[in-house]
């Protein structure tokens, strides 16, 4: 064999390899791709298992609750492992045998149902409530940082306070203000939104929050719009208003399961503090009222230096006579007057903010207030 027939040899070998190899690689591809395919196939056969609660347990045995309320003897699976009362497992839909825990046991994700953050809202944000702050002060943020001082006086702080004002006049700040300050976990509830459609489920509710408060303490827990579910009980009849009542003696119950001293506080706030149920302010529960009212001639340019430092403002801007004119407006009011004034800079095309923007603005928010005043009186006629 000469060296040409060897080189024709060599070059119709290694093609042969080489498609070998290429072959095989596709075959190995398409095997894989095949048994994907038949796994997915048989999820898609298997038969969907129910969610259930454990209310029982006898060695293998167990009393489950299904979401229709209805309650069964059933058997226990060995992969299982132990389940214990109040566990919620995956159990067969024919024979209802628990195959599998679930690693959550509540019955509402409550983490993400509930705003829980770490407020980064400091005292120095908020202007003109210098006498509410020192209030809260005393109530919350003392007890969870000294409470050796309660101990050694001989008294109970109060377990929860009471904002009630006007809307817009701080009263989310001060509670976010004193979560920061002592690194508490804050909790924000919207009363309205404990109400359930189906008996029990809103009082379930309040308590999973409560354990929450407890799990992630030192915590604040906040109920905002208390008034939605802390109004004057009274003979209605219905059956959502019977409903809205076993919820707020739930959040009743578990107020008073708190201990003063504990690393856990309750802050309420409403716009409507005379139609609210006495039994939430009671000595006991909501015992320390604090009243948040409109901001005074000094508060009006406290806010209005907070909402403002940031902003590019032309020397023509007084402060002072701004604070003057905003008589009556509320603390959200003011920082609304500070935005308008910058969009009329922005829409003339400039960068700085001129005393004309702030007049503009202060006179919009007040034209947009009277407005509003004004519908409602003609609803009336």
């Amino acid at each position: 064999m000469n060296a040409k027939e060897k080189n024709i040899l060599d070059s119709v070998i290694y093609s042969y390899s080489t498609e070998s190899n290429q072959t095989s690689e596709e075959n190995r591809i398409l095997k894989d791709t095949v048994n994907k395919m038949r796994e997915e196939l048989e999820k898609f056969k298997a038969p969907p298992l129910m969610v259930c609660e454990v209310r029982n347990v006898f060695d293998k045995e167990a009393v489950v609750r299904l979401p229709n309320g209805n309650q069964f003897y059933v058997s226990v699976s060995n992969e299982c492992g132990k389940v214990r009362p109040g566990d919620v497992v995956l159990a067969d839909q024919k024979n209802l045998v628990v195959i599998r825990k679930i690693p959550s046991t509540r019955k509402f994700d409550v983490e993400n149902f509930v705003i829980v953050e770490k407020p980064k809202v400091s005292w120095g944000s908020i202007g003109g409530l210098s006498a509410q702050a020192n209030e809260i002060k005393e109530v919350v943020e003392l007890p969870l940082k000294k409470p050796e001082l309660f101990k050694k006086v001989g008294i109970t702080p109060p377990k929860g306070i009471l904002l009630y004002g006007a809307p817009g006049t701080g009263k989310t700040l001060l509670a976010k203000a004193v979560a920061a300050s002592t690194n508490s976990t804050f909790i924000q509830i919207v009363a309205s939104e404990l109400v359930q459609k189906f008996i029990g489920e809103g009082a379930k509710m309040v308590k999973e929050i409560f354990e929450l408060a407890r799990k992630r303490a030192p915590s604040i827990v906040f109920i905002d719009e208390l008034d939605a579910l802390a109004a004057k009980r009274i003979e209605m009849g219905t059956s959502g208003e019977r409903e809205v009542n076993r919820t707020f003696m739930q959040l009743l119950a578990e107020i008073d399961g708190f201990n003063p001293l504990d690393n856990v506080k309750i802050i309420g706030a409403t716009n409507r503090k005379d139609i609210l149920d006495s039994a939430v302010t009671r000595p006991g529960r909501l015992d320390r009222l604090i009243h948040v009212p409109l901001p005074k001639k000094d508060g009006r340019l406290e806010i209005l230096k907070i909402h403002s430092q940031n902003m590019s403002l032309e020397p023509d801007v007084d402060l002072i006579n701004l604070s003057m004119i905003m008589e009556d407006m509320s603390g959200a009011e003011i920082k609304a007057v500070c935005t308008e004034a910058g969009y009329f800079a922005i829409r003339s095309d400039r960068i700085k903010v001129t005393r004309e923007d702030m007049l503009k603005a202060v006179d919009k928010v007040k034209h947009e207030e009277q407005e509003e005043g004004q519908d409602y009186m003609n609803m009336f006629g």
